[in-house]
């Protein structure tokens, strides 16, 4: 017994080099018991090393077998040792599979991809049409929930927990990501999720979901780069189709047509102090704004000069896949 636990304890401080240390002992036990059983046996050593991988797969043919008490004993230590060995490299290699499958099934894995990413928090109802579109546009996508949502795709990684959770943030690797969308359901945890995103990686971009003015203006304390209030903009959008029939499709057609696509874009320098109008002469897409902060000025009313900070919301081609 105090053999046995003093085994155990042993192979447990291995971790994950648990299957190479194996694998090194099970060949190890194979090669030298081939040697011994051929000078016990007097056979070949290639006949002998047959002999041993057939004995320690346990598929035992039964054409090479011990004719001496010696190799009876070089057979035995064999079985008891080798055998037990590689059925514990086939558990060990099945079992860690399984885990990596269900671990990934619920949300327990926390793996994340290797290039900057697009993180989202909570279980607002538009999250699963955001995923969507963000799974389109190619980039990496993670999202961070107490459930896992039904019929999330595989492509998108997903961490379960609470994103208010200080801890569970600081897995996310804020630092890594891109930029980040907050999408609860209460506002209280938008908030909160916001202060552990500006402790943990204030220079990250932050987008967020809010009803209250009041929050909203808190977010912008926050860093928070834009907040939009989902049914707001759900509102406008069927007031301003009313108005003109058409003016729905319109946005939708900017949002999901595959051809081309909106983007934001720094100022030429030879642009700057020039009028709006001058940038959309010389542009390549259709320049429909500028984006100055949490504001955009579409140049409608007036014809605004560039300055460095702005940015051209500009509708252009979408690169080929």
């Amino acid at each position: 017994m105090p053999l046995f636990l003093i085994t155990y304890r042993w192979f447990n401080r291995l971790g994950r080099y648990r299957v190479p240390v194996l694998v090194g002992f099970a060949t190890s036990i194979i090669f030298v018991g081939a040697a011994l059983f051929s000078l016990t046996d007097h056979v070949s050593y290639g006949l002998a090393l047959y002999w041993a991988v057939t004995t320690a797969t346990t598929v035992g043919y039964g054409d090479v077998t011990p004719h001496n008490t010696g190799s009876r004993i070089i057979a035995s230590a064999v079985m008891l040792t080798a055998i037990p060995t590689v059925g514990a490299i086939f558990a060990l290699t099945a079992g860690a599979a399984v885990l990596e499958r269900v671990r990934r099934l619920f949300g327990m894995d926390t793996s994340l991809p290797h290039k900057p990413y697009t993180i989202v928090f909570g279980t607002h109802d538009v999250i699963a049409r955001v995923l969507d579109e963000l799974t389109r546009s190619g980039d990496p996508v993670v999202l961070v929930a107490p459930v896992k949502p039904a019929g999330l795709s595989d492509d998108i990684h997903f961490i379960v927990g609470d994103p208010t959770d200080e801890g569970l943030l600081h897995k996310c690797d804020l630092q890594r990501a891109n930029r980040a969308l907050i999408a609860c359901e209460q506002e209280a945890d938008t908030l909160v999720i916001a202060v552990g995103i500006h402790s943990l990686a204030p220079s990250l971009e932050v987008f967020a979901l809010t009803q209250s003015r009041a929050v909203a203006a808190a977010l912008r304390e926050l860093g928070v780069t834009l907040t939009l209030a989902a049914d707001e903009l759900v509102g406008h959008t069927v007031a301003k189709s009313l108005e003109t029939p058409q003016a729905g499709s319109l946005l939708l057609q900017l949002v999901e047509d595959s051809t081309y696509r909106l983007a934001e874009m720094p100022v030429d320098p030879s642009l700057v102090s020039q009028p709006l109008s001058k940038a959309r002469a010389a542009s390549g897409g259709l320049v429909l704004g500028i984006s100055r902060g949490v504001k955009v000025d579409l140049g409608i009313k007036d014809d605004p000069l560039l300055t460095a900070d702005d940015r051209l919301i500009v509708l252009q081609a979408a690169p080929a896949a």
